[in-house]
C-alpha cells in the first residue's frame, strides 16, 4: 500500500515538473524568455529604474543570481543598465521597448494561472498545500536550495 502511495506522489510530482518544463519552453518560443527572466522583467516594469539589490529582495534571490539574469536580459535587448545621475555608485535597470514587447507576448503564464487559482483557495487549504510542498522539499533534501517564487526548471540564473 505504501509503495502505491509513493508512486502516486511521484506521478503528481512529475506532472508538476512536466507542466513547468512545457510552460518554460512555450514561454521561450513565445517571448524569448525563461520564467526566471520573466519574473525579473515584471519587477523592473513595476518599478522603472530599479536597483539590482531591490530586484533581488523582491524575488528572494541572491544579488549574484539577479545580476546574471539581468546580464542575459541586457544581452537580449530587453533591459538596460545605467548609472544613477544623483548617486553614481548606484546602477539602475530599466526596460527597453523590446522588453515591454516580450512582457506583452508572455502573458497568461503558468505562474499567473497558479497564483490566481491558489489565491481562490480557502486560507486553510493554502496553508495545507504549503505544508505538504515544504514536506516534499524536505523528503527530496531540497529545503536549503536557493529558490525564488518562480515556476521554472533548470538553473534559475539562465
Amino acid at each position: 500500500m505504501t509503495k502505491d502511495k509513493a508512486e502516486q506522489a511521484l506521478v503528481a510530482l512529475r506532472r508538476i515538473l512536466r507542466a513547468t518544463e512545457i510552460n518554460a519552453r512555450a514561454l521561450a518560443r513565445r517571448a524569448g524568455l525563461t520564467p526566471s527572466q520573466l519574473i525579473i522583467l515584471q519587477v523592473i516594469s513595476r518599478a522603472e529604474n530599479v536597483t539590482l539589490g531591490a530586484i533581488a529582495r523582491e524575488v528572494s534571490l541572491t544579488q549574484a543570481t539577479v545580476t546574471a539574469l539581468v546580464d542575459r536580459l541586457e544581452r537580449a535587448g530587453f533591459a538596460r543598465r545605467r548609472r544613477d545621475h544623483e548617486d553614481r555608485r548606484r546602477v539602475l535597470v530599466k526596460l527597453t521597448e523590446a522588453g515591454r514587447a516580450a512582457l506583452a507576448a508572455a502573458s497568461d503564464s503558468l505562474q499567473e494561472r497558479f497564483e490566481t487559482r491558489f489565491a481562490a483557495l480557502a486560507d486553510w487549504e493554502q496553508s495545507m498545500l504549503i505544508a505538504a510542498l515544504e514536506r516534499v522539499a524536505l523528503l527530496l533534501n531540497a529545503e536549503d536550495l536557493d529558490a525564488a517564487p518562480v515556476l521554472d526548471y533548470g538553473a534559475i540564473d539562465k
